[in-house]
């Protein structure tokens, strides 16, 4: 998977590429975490993001309660596939989805 990073303000927005899996959740947990201290709001990007597993759920719901505190989180460009998994799991009602 390929994350670029770009803090515009306080607005940290992550555009994902590729599989979001139990291989590559680990790598997203460590960079939110890593940005989190310099952004207020954090947009994640999927727009290039083909698939979604529990384990990319898991960082996804981690990020949103600790932007809850914040500014808020926000998930754009999801394609279908991923909006099914989200819609199946709840997070639709969980997630700010655009």
């Amino acid at each position: 998977m390929k994350i670029d990073k770009k803090l515009e303000g306080s607005t940290l927005t992550l555009a994902l590429e590729g599989r979001l899996d139990t291989t590559t959740a680990p790598e997203l947990e460590q960079v939110i975490r890593a940005e989190l201290d310099k952004a207020d709001a954090l947009v994640l990007d999927f727009g290039k993001l083909e698939y979604i597993s529990s384990a990319g759920l898991r960082v996804l719901l981690s990020a949103h309660k600790a932007m809850a505190k914040k500014g808020g989180m926000k998930v754009t460009h999801v394609n279908e596939m991923v909006m099914e998994v989200f819609e199946v799991t709840g997070f639709s009602d969980i997630l700010t989805v655009e």
